[in-house]
């Protein structure tokens, strides 16, 4: 098992980019297919459900018309007769003159009696039916809207005009989602749309990237640590506590460099791909720390894929930088700073390259290694050759993972199976070959550093040397002549050595592989100041009264963190990973929904598990409590929301009943201000509402609802958010929305890596926005904190959580500029 971790890390670190394949394009082929028969299921699902809903309303329809105007009966005969009913329902609905009531079903039967030929009117039905269904796909008017449209005009007192009955249509993958305007908005047309006097500012990022980086830790003269999360550089004040962000990137950022001047700072990112799915490229910034800006940006379309490596020269005060690209040849490229100019550019070789570093000593010299090899290189006339290290009686390990270059100028070298290999010079055997042999480059000695991989070596002032292990999770200070000095092991929660960087010749920080920064002593021991999820994350919650909320993802951590000090309270490890969870609004306890059908209620001061349930055995979606606490609703990907009773503040449940009419999975769900309603959104786009107070029945109905506030607003289908959808969505373009408190602001996460602002309410298409990067991945979920006084996001495989400022109105924006849509944010770097 242990070797089998180390050879995952080891692969893990090496993986420089995903290569696309038949199987993952078949895939792709194969779940494209599954949306359209899930698409075309709701559909039918949809039109089924509506005829239901007219043979239900026509008797009824019927009778108040004719109550009312008697004289309109000859015409609605007419046009149910034009609409392939029968004239035995021309009986029955003049037998409502009586007073007497015909139930749907009844009045079918007598029809089917009094018909002629019974099995042609049987045809002549389902023909009609077939034609109804395929007119609820063309945007045709329904009978229900023709028989309003009946209503009004044969002038009854009690007729609804105006924009009382108002409905807008919008689509997604050509389905019609029916949206009914509220009665308080007189002319929907009128409506104007602005984006929010509200802005959002970067305040805080969560998390280190650790898991698959390495050589990303460093500090900085200024007292601050450097690293990297997402597409946010951060820049972390070790004694201040306090967070700076460079965050000029457009994709995640693979690699990390500090100039010798110890002020700049060289990143490179990932190439990524923009909302159509086209290859973005990638390039490297050079920017100052003191001030974030951008001096110089470096190979903007001449690197695949990515940049894996950089490092800047020492001998010249740092005139060049050497890129290492994700290609498949993996470029190496030298480029001059100042000029952002090539200087020199070679392949290096089709293996996996993990580091490359300038001689401090000799800028023409330059050393890269990785997947069983060690080359180093001489630069000269603008042109780059390479000599391979020999292994010669030493086994030739897999991986390279790091090196240093010592005081005396011998390279170390720390490799997968665990050792420190010194490398020197060696003159050329003139015996074996021949005249003209010239220096090579070997082993001169190899000495036992560790039980796994060494992550990394950090070469300390007076010439002593630090190790980092994987499997062994061991700091290991060696002497100049590599004696082992001191050791220490950190816990094994937070994983293997990645990286260490020297704060004073005695504290050092350390990175590692589960996404944490340790601050510490080899006497007292390591401390966690920087922390984060491991794996893609879902679940998020916010605290009803405190600044605090909780995080779940893949990685089955429940992880409950302060938005004002910054830092995480406390977590767990579950048995399955946890996709949604909601606080009671008692504050008290917490519910979190997991991946199996399984749901927990955790005591948010004991840490304790106090209730334990299990809804079906699919992964749940979406936990959510009634406004006074009184209810749990728990919506499932096996297509049912189930409502349970909750008592004893939030730590006893019992099941109340089950919402049973979606079509697909349940998505994101809404309480009533009442807490007597629900609003469903499910996987195939349905908005459905249902009467929990009344038995969770399904309120066919839908324009009843039309009126009704909701304590919160989560689902991103509905008419108060129509506007967050842009033209042309596939339906999971938008991941999660959430409302304020004030009921101002729409906070919406995307698929495409961005956090948008919008005001609310927004029900026309095309709302202008405030649009946010940062994140790398796409951004599962977005929530406000209880006084709105920031937004919280979270992205999905980029393992961040970005907690951002909501600074108020009155910044001296103009209307003009507020008016710019999705005009894309940086708050955190200044542009030069």
């Amino acid at each position: 098992m242990d070797g089998s971790t180390n050879s995952l890390d080891d692969v893990s670190a090496g993986s420089s980019a995903e290569y696309p394949d038949r199987v993952s394009v078949m895939e792709g082929r194969l779940q494209l297919q599954e949306n359209e028969i899930t698409l075309l299921k709701s559909s039918l699902a949809d039109a089924l459900r509506r005829l239901r809903l007219h043979d239900q309303l026509i008797p009824l329809l019927k009778q108040q018309l004719i109550a009312v105007n008697p004289a309109a009966a000859r015409v609605l005969n007419q046009v149910f007769c034009s609409d392939g009913f029968s004239s035995s329902r021309k009986l029955s609905s003049s037998s409502a003159l009586d007073g007497t009531r015909h139930p749907a079903t009844r009045v079918r039967r007598n029809s089917e009696k009094l018909a002629k030929d019974p099995q042609e009117k049987t045809k002549k039905r389902l023909d009609k039916k077939a034609a109804s269904s395929a007119n609820l796909l063309t945007r045709s008017p329904s009978l229900e809207s023709r028989t309003k449209d009946l209503i009004a005009s044969a002038g009854s007192p009690g007729s609804r005009r105006g924009t009382q009955g108002q409905s807008i249509k919008m689509f997604i993958r050509g389905r019609p989602i029916t949206m009914y305007v509220p009665s308080n908005i007189q002319n929907y047309d009128d409506l104007r749309m602005e984006p929010p006097v509200e802005k959002l500012e970067l305040d805080w990022v969560y998390g280190y990237r650790g898991r698959d980086c390495r050589a990303n830790l460093y500090l900085l003269a200024s007292g601050e640590a450097v690293y990297f999360i997402a597409c946010v550089v951060v820049l972390y004040h070790i004694n201040n506590r306090t967070q700076r962000h460079y965050s000029k990137h457009t994709d995640c950022v693979r690699c990390l460099t500090i100039h010798p001047d110890k002020v700049r700072v060289a990143s490179g990112q990932t190439a990524g791909v923009d909302k159509d799915g086209k290859p973005l490229q990638p390039y490297v910034h050079i920017w100052d720390s003191s001030t974030l800006i951008t001096l110089q940006q470096i190979g903007l379309g001449t690197f695949e894929r990515g940049v894996g490596s950089v490092a800047f020269s020492f001998a010249d005060s740092g005139a060049f930088l050497c890129v290492i690209d994700d290609s498949n040849e993996h470029m190496l490229s030298v480029w001059d700073c100042a000029k952002g100019t090539k200087h020199a550019e070679v392949k290096s070789t089709n293996e996996a390259v993990f580091t490359v570093e300038f001689n401090p000593n000799d800028s023409t010299n330059i050393i890269t290694c990785g997947k069983s090899h060690v080359y180093f290189w001489t630069l000269s006339a603008g042109s780059l050759t390479k000599k391979q290290g020999i292994f010669g009686k030493y086994k030739k390990p897999k991986f390279i993972q790091c090196f240093v270059f010592s005081l005396t100028g011998d390279v170390l070298t720390g490799d997968s199976e665990g050792n420190i290999l010194t490398w020197g010079k060696s003159p050329g055997d003139v015996k074996t070959l021949g005249k003209g042999a010239k220096e090579t480059f070997q082993i001169m000695r190899q000495t036992r550093a560790h039980d796994g991989s060494v992550f990394t070596l950090c070469m300390l002032q007076g010439g002593a040397l630090l190790s980092g292990g994987g499997k062994d999770r061991k700091i290991i200070r060696w002497s100049a002549d590599l004696a082992p000095e001191r050791e220490c092991e950190i816990p094994e929660k937070f994983g293997a050595v990645r990286c260490i960087a020297d704060v004073d010749g005695e504290e050092l920080l350390v990175g590692t592989t589960r996404n944490a920064i340790l601050r510490g002593t080899f006497s007292d021991g390591f401390v966690a100041i920087v922390q984060g999820h491991v794996d893609e994350m879902w679940g998020l919650a916010t605290h009803p009264s405190q600044d605090v909320f909780l995080t779940c993802g893949h990685d089955r951590l429940v992880c409950v963190w302060n938005t004002e000090e910054h830092k995480l309270d406390w977590c767990t490890t579950l048995e399955e990973y946890g996709l949604c969870a909601d606080f009671c609004p008692n504050g008290a306890v917490v519910s979190v929904g997991l991946s199996t059908g399984r749901w927990l209620v955790l005591d948010l001061q004991t840490k304790d598990i106090v209730s334990d349930y299990t809804d079906g055995n699919e992964q749940l979606s979406v936990m959510r409590y009634s406004t006074d606490g009184s209810f749990l609703a728990v919506g499932s990907h096996d297509n049912f929301i189930y409502i349970y009773n909750v008592t004893e503040s939030g730590r006893r449940y019992s099941r109340y009943g089950k919402c049973n009419g979606h079509s697909s999975f349940i998505t994101h769900l809404d309480w009533s201000k009442d807490g007597k309603y629900i609003m469903s959104n499910s996987g195939d786009y349905e908005i459905l509402y249902w009467d929990i107070a009344g038995g969770c029945k399904l309120l066919r109905n839908r324009y009843e609802s039309k009126d009704r506030e909701w304590a919160s607003y989560t689902c991103v289908l509905g008419f108060h958010v129509m506007g967050v959808w842009l033209e042309g969505s596939d339906g999971t373009d938008i991941n999660a929305l959430c409302r304020s408190h004030n009921e101002r602001m729409v906070a919406v996460a995307d698929d495409f890596c961005k956090v948008h602002l919008f005001q609310y309410p927004c029900p026309k298409p095309k709302a202008p926005n405030h649009s946010y990067e940062g994140h790398g991945s796409h951004v599962t979920n977005v929530r406000f904190t209880h006084c709105d006084s920031h937004v919280l996001s979270m992205g999905g495989k980029d393992t961040c959580i970005l907690q951002w400022r909501v600074k108020r109105g009155g910044t001296g924006d103009s209307g003009g500029d507020r008016l710019h849509s999705s005009s894309s944010t940086s708050t955190s770097s200044p542009e030069p």
